[in-house]
């Protein structure tokens, strides 16, 4: 994955929300960009190393998405519910990424990105379960489990920037 773009001019700020239900940012998202430059550069080629392993697309977003919702991160929720549209990824699964297990609409693949997904940002003392990493294996090669864990650490990292920081969300125009 590559980095968020910082939002455009024409994106709404927090200054456009009500203070009460939109605490302004700590650190706006060019800012961060401007004062991590390396950290920036460096989560963008682990998001660029992820992209070249050939996982599809879509499901990453749906991945991207989870974990972002599981964290709190509004900003990282918007931005890659945005791409996944982009991507054209169905609304329903969009709508339903929340509660995959009962949604009946994700495949035996999406399934198992998914709860290894849940499985790594809610990471229990003891790691990962076994049963979890052998559903990964039943859908997913040994390259494609590597790249996945990646990805997923990597929307972690940004989740843990941009939530604490506050970035305010790339709401579409």
């Amino acid at each position: 994955m590559s980095a968020p773009p910082p939002p455009s001019a024409s994106s709404p700020s927090a200054s456009s929300h009500p203070a009460s239900s939109h605490p302004a940012p700590r650190i706006d998202s060019r800012e961060f960009y401007a004062l991590a430059p390396e950290a920036v550069a460096a989560l963008r080629a682990l998001g660029s190393a992820v992209e070249a392993a050939g996982l599809d697309r879509g499901m990453l977003e749906l991945v991207k998405l989870r974990a972002s919702q599981i964290n709190g991160c509004g900003y990282c929720v918007q931005y890659h519910l945005n791409l996944a549209r982009s991507l054209g990824v169905p609304q329903v699964k969009l709508d339903l990424a929340c509660v995959w297990r009962e949604a009946g609409v994700f495949s035996g693949r999406e399934c198992a990105a998914l709860a290894w997904t849940e499985a790594l940002t809610a990471r229990p003392a003891d790691g990962a379960p076994d049963d979890l990493y052998a559903a990964l294996c039943a859908e997913f090669t040994r390259t494609e489990i590597a790249a996945l864990t990646a990805a997923i650490a990597n929307i972690n990292a940004w989740n843990r920037i941009a939530a604490p920081l506050r970035f305010a969300p790339p709401i579409p125009a």
